[in-house]
């Protein structure tokens, strides 16, 4: 934490949270705002912030899952030392009166391996410090501060949660399929495309639409956190004000922007829904959804993306249907040679199914299940000709 508290420049150290293989992303999306990173780790994006630049924060990061503000860092070899570090941290500054707090911790490489002991030790200190010293209960009828203590080789990193419900609650799914595609990880694949509304862009297996909703969402520059509250917005410490702008900032971002979005899947009970996620998300008019086979789709236009997420076959008698899906996908790129393909699945032998070798993999998390996203960089419009994307 930097900077005076209660100042109008008070900057602090925040954290974004990414699941792995979305850090660059989130980096670049941080940037992009006009924030100063400072450091990258693995699932965790570093920069120093404002109360408007957390604010905006929340309300823009697409691939980002939460927006950590840091209380401190301690010394922890012991659970003496864990109590006096995390005492000593500014609480009566940082937390509002009667704050309600629950505090969440993970230990790696550390003596103290107690996780809920960790846990326990870390609120009592807070409480204490809240107290002054005293027997006096804290009242916790007040804003609710969730705290992460992080533990590393006896080293604790302490933080607060300004985001709340995490950053993929967008609030438009009012419904999904049986292994819906968290929000946060459609619009990293979306931005690892490196597509835009002057390009198209399919989905021929979108499900609930979580990928063209996301695309949608970009195009029309609507802040992905627009329809929904942060559990920072209740707290003392990050005026009203700030969110207010950040907020009033977002509504007149928003455009009309053409763009050519499309969405299909065999089961149309699915696009129906997907239909509904978009109405609710407010793009309904930025995507065209028609229920049709893999088999029939076919690419539109030039210099296309198709971004999609297979089936994975984790079962046996799924493997074979995902790997004959996998060829069907071969065949409909083939038929779009300037399109380019970034399709994430958890089978190794995809490429040798699809028919093609990709022209680079990364390795990413759908939730715990290791995926790659296999990427076919087709040609880029340029003036003078297509280009062929750099790897």
């Amino acid at each position: 934490m930097t900077g005076a508290l209660g100042a109008g420049g008070t900057t602090w150290l925040c954290a974004a949270t990414a699941s792995f293989g979305l850090e660059a992303v989130v980096r670049a999306e941080i940037t992009a705002l006009g924030i100063a990173v400072t450091g990258t780790e693995d699932r965790r994006v570093f920069f120093t912030a404002t109360a408007r630049e957390i604010a905006r924060c929340n309300l823009w990061l697409r691939s980002a899952d939460r927006v950590l503000l840091e209380a401190g860092s301690l010394d922890a070899p012991d659970f003496g030392a864990l109590y006096e570090g995390v005492r000593a941290l500014p609480w009566r500054d940082l937390l509002g009166r009667a704050a309600a707090v629950t505090v969440n911790a993970r230990s790696a490489r550390s003596a103290l391996t107690a996780v809920p002991s960790v846990q326990s030790v870390t609120k009592k200190a807070i409480m204490d410090c809240m107290s002054g010293g005293t027997e006096r209960r804290v009242d916790e009828s007040g804003p609710a501060y969730d705290v992460e203590l992080v533990l590393t080789d006896d080293r604790a990193r302490v933080f607060l949660d300004t985001t709340g419900p995490g950053l993929h609650k967008r609030g438009y799914r009012k419904a999904a399929g049986a292994a819906p595609l968290r929000e946060t990880l459609a619009a990293g694949l979306v931005l690892l495309s490196r597509w835009d509304a002057s390009r198209p862009l399919a989905d021929p297996l979108c499900g609930s639409g979580t990928i063209p909703i996301e695309a949608a969402l970009i195009a029309t520059t609507t802040a992905p956190g627009l329809g929904r509250g942060f559990a920072a917005e209740q707290w003392p410490l990050l005026p009203a004000a700030a969110w207010k702008e950040e907020r009033e900032r977002a509504h007149a971002a928003r455009t009309r922007a053409p763009a050519s979005i499309k969405g299909s899947d065999r089961d149309a009970a699915l696009v129906s829904v997907a239909a509904q996620n978009a109405r609710a998300a407010g793009v309904a008019e930025t995507i065209e959804f028609r229920a049709a086979a893999l088999a029939d789709f076919r690419p539109e236009g030039d210099f296309g993306c198709l971004v999609c997420n297979p089936p994975y076959g984790e079962r046996l008698g799924d493997l074979h249907q995902a790997r004959e899906l996998a060829a069907t996908l071969g065949m409909v790129f083939r038929s779009a040679p300037s399109w380019s393909l970034f399709a994430l699945s958890a089978d190794e032998e995809f490429p040798r199914y699809f028919g093609a070798r990709a022209s680079r993999n990364r390795k990413l998390y759908n939730g715990n299940i290791r995926c790659w996203l296999y990427q076919y960089f087709g040609p880029l419009p340029r003036e003078g000709g297509p280009a062929r994307e750099e790897s």
